[in-house]
């Protein structure tokens, strides 16, 4: 699909995006209303309040704190004051841009090289999906200094604030992705018509296979060696540093780590299994949809695999989750907002590995389909020196 064609599907999609977000962190303010605890309960409430926090301008009880703290030295730190509601608000206007300006090059490439037609309108919804849910996330990353330095304390222990920060708003921007997701392929289904032919990529199956096992085995390097409790802990306390950027451990967990397992000691087996049936799940989609993803790109290019890798990444991510929450046998206790809570958890990570998994897979493609050819291109030359002989 041409780029004019392309972008204005994904326009749609990231301002429709951008809007739902400002929406639901205005609503933000409908939590404090007399009588909302009564209707949706006490703990549902303040689980949406902070849910919906990283994307409300009201400010959060610290930097008002900070604000007030300041005003009450002398009339200069009034303005001082002032200033922390200011770094607040730029943080926000900050992170709404961002969030505009992150998933519109996504998903512009991912309707170029997946157009939902023919067939593959659920595999392109997935994927714009997903994409919408790493924007929220790097949204989020590129907005926290502006965030952290509201708050009057940015220079004290930054890198696990940042941490902090990054693993905040996402379950928002599950729901909102999805929407987004859901307006951008109807518009880029309708202005894929008259686009002429969009035929899907010819790719052997053996050479599919080995892409999408070359793909899955740098997923399964951080969902199983490093994210095992010895590798995890050896990784969060092995940098210490000083200063400014002292104890990245938490930061390097965001960004390298996939998930979180150690031995069945002391759990019986059966629990340890069912538990560990997670990981083998996100492994199984990542390995399905790198399995077919070449063949259903217009173009099986480094960039569109590498995309596509992270939302295969992402989306087995939330299949696991959604996999734990109906295992998970504290949900008639806690209620589902309780289990939800750890919905869209290692997006961050599954960016890195994602990236990584998809040039793996693009490069294994293309050796593998290179050696094919080679091998296609000899036979008839060595079946007629056999047949001279």
């Amino acid at each position: 699909m041409a780029y004019g064609r392309a972008a204005i599907p994904a326009l749609i999609g990231g301002v429709l995006l951008t809007a739902l977000l400002w929406w639901a962190g205005a609503s933000a303010q409908a939590l404090h209303l007399p009588g909302t605890a009564d209707v949706i309960g006490g703990r549902a409430a303040a689980d949406l309040q902070q849910w919906l926090a990283p994307w409300s301008y009201d400010p959060p009880a610290s930097v008002l704190f900070g604000a007030g703290a300041s005003g009450e030295i002398g009339g200069s730190a009034g303005t001082d004051g002032t200033r922390y509601l200011d770094l607040y608000e730029t943080a926000l206007q900050i992170r709404f841009a961002a969030v505009f300006a992150f998933f519109v090059p996504g998903a512009l490439l991912l309707i170029r090289r997946l157009p939902p037609v023919h067939g593959r309108m659920p595999a392109a919804l997935l994927a714009v999906w997903a994409w919408g849910l790493v924007a929220g996330t790097l949204a989020v990353t590129v907005s926290a200094p502006w965030l952290i330095a509201s708050q009057g304390h940015g220079s004290y222990r930054f890198l696990p604030q940042l941490a902090g920060v990054i693993s905040t708003g996402r379950q928002i921007v599950v729901v909102t992705a999805l929407l987004a997701a859901v307006a951008t392929v109807l518009a880029a289904r309708v202005t894929a018509k008259g686009a002429g032919p969009l035929p899907r990529e010819v790719v052997p199956a053996r050479a599919a296979r080995l892409a999408a096992g070359a793909g899955t085995a740098v997923i399964a390097l951080s969902l199983v060696v490093l994210s095992y409790q010895s590798v995890a802990a050896a990784l969060q306390t092995s940098f210490s540093g000083g200063g400014l950027f002292a104890e990245p451990g938490d930061l390097l967990r965001q960004w390298l780590l996939l998930g979180a397992w150690a031995g069945p000691a002391g759990s019986p087996l059966g629990d340890w299994l069912l538990y560990r049936a997670a990981d083998v799940l996100l492994l199984a989609v990542v390995w399905w949809a790198l399995r077919w993803l070449p063949g259903l790109l217009t173009r099986a290019t480094v960039p569109a695999m590498a995309v596509g890798a992270v939302c295969a990444t992402v989306l087995g991510l939330l299949a696991s989750q959604l996999l734990r929450m109906a295992t998970d046998g504290t949900g008639m206790r806690y209620g589902l907002m309780y289990l939800a809570a750890a919905v869209g958890n290692g997006v961050p990570a599954a960016l890195i590995w994602g990236l990584l998994s998809g040039v793996a897979a693009a490069v294994t493609l293309r050796v593998a389909v290179r050696r094919m050819e080679n091998v296609d291109a000899t036979a008839p030359v060595q079946e007629a020196a056999r047949l001279q002989d």
